[in-house]
């Protein structure tokens, strides 16, 4: 008895519609449209051109956090101190420039380079010890919480210079306000999302999270590219950090402290597999806004924060379970 087989001049391409519906980020852009959907029938402030550019303010942040998350995710890690980092950078950005008498652009660069040497820190010891991701980044999450609370004596930074707040300040877009920083936070998104999609580098990162030992075997330099990596993210969290002083106006010591977690959730709902090699940068926008859509939708219906966090952690564990059952289809 032989096995018969279709010839490959008979087999079909995929249709468009099937191409969609298959894709990636097909869940996740119905789920955020029905959350749309939901809350615009449940209350009136919701589908207001005011409250979407309030939505937007509220992301930038988050959503910068979480590019630099996707990458480590990609690799089969996961940063937990990311809203530290970020904390500690705005920290360091606000008292240089406020109290430290330094020019504008460089409390920028140095906060910069201090996130980027957080990330980098966080690069070699996972790659060079090594260590496992979750473990040096808790570490490194009570470093970076317990310096910012050090060199900021638990005060607030207040009276910044004009250019630390500049990012901060909105253009007319219609019936809307717009900030300047969510047109970064839009820039970095779709420049990640070109780099992972075009170039031999993103396809390194999916090789590393695939398998770190075939990736090495076929020529990738792991090591180089796993600290390059981590130190891009550390990058990225100096940015986020400016973006939060130009949308607070100061210096907050205390800021950050779920930035973490809620970077995480909009990973896991865009789409990235925790596991590794599979995920977009265009999934975590659409999860950065659906985290977005959830919490303000649901402060406008007047649900306390804890329930808000309650739904959250459900969805989180809704999107994991869907990552491991495909997973499990497509062994």
């Amino acid at each position: 008895m032989t096995a018969t087989t279709t010839p490959y001049s008979e087999l079909k391409a995929p249709t468009t519609a099937r191409r969609l519906l298959t894709a990636p980020t097909t869940g996740p852009l119905a789920a955020l449209l029905l959350a749309c959907a939901f809350f615009s029938f449940s209350t009136d402030q919701f589908l207001t051109g005011g409250n979407f550019s309030l939505i937007v303010q509220q992301v930038m942040v988050v959503g910068t956090l979480a590019i630099g998350q996707t990458l480590i995710i990609l690799t089969a890690g996961i940063d937990l101190s990311c809203g530290a980092v970020m904390a500690f950078g705005s920290i360091v950005i606000a008292k240089m420039a406020a109290e430290g008498s330094l020019p504008p652009l460089l409390a920028i660069a140095l906060g910069l380079a201090v996130c980027g040497g957080f990330g980098l820190l966080n690069g070699l010891l996972v790659q060079k010890i090594p260590l496992p991701p979750f473990i040096v980044t808790l570490g490194m999450l009570n470093v970076a919480f317990a310096l910012t609370h050090i060199y900021s004596e638990e005060q607030t930074v207040t009276s910044l210079p004009g250019p630390l707040t500049a990012l901060g300040e909105t253009f007319p877009l219609g019936h809307t306000d717009i900030t300047y920083g969510s047109l970064v936070t839009i820039a970095l998104f779709l420049l990640l999302a070109y780099a992972l999609s075009n170039t031999g580098w993103g396809r390194h990162v999916y090789a590393l999270g695939n398998s770190a030992e075939a990736a090495r075997l076929n020529g990738i330099r792991t090591s180089r590219l796993t600290i390059g990596i981590y130190t891009v993210a550390g990058l990225l969290y100096g940015i986020a950090a400016l973006l939060l002083i130009s949308r607070t106006g100061v210096g907050d010591p205390q800021a950050g402290q779920t930035d973490n977690l809620d970077s995480i959730t909009a990973v896991v709902l865009g789409g990235t597999s925790l596991f590794g090699g599979r995920g977009s940068v265009l999934g975590t926008f659409i999860g950065v806004l659906i985290v977005g859509v959830f919490r303000n939708g649901l402060q406008l219906m007047g649900v306390a924060s804890i329930y808000q966090t309650l739904i959250t952690g459900v969805l989180v564990i809704l999107a994991v379970t869907v990552d491991q059952l495909s997973r499990k289809k497509a062994r």
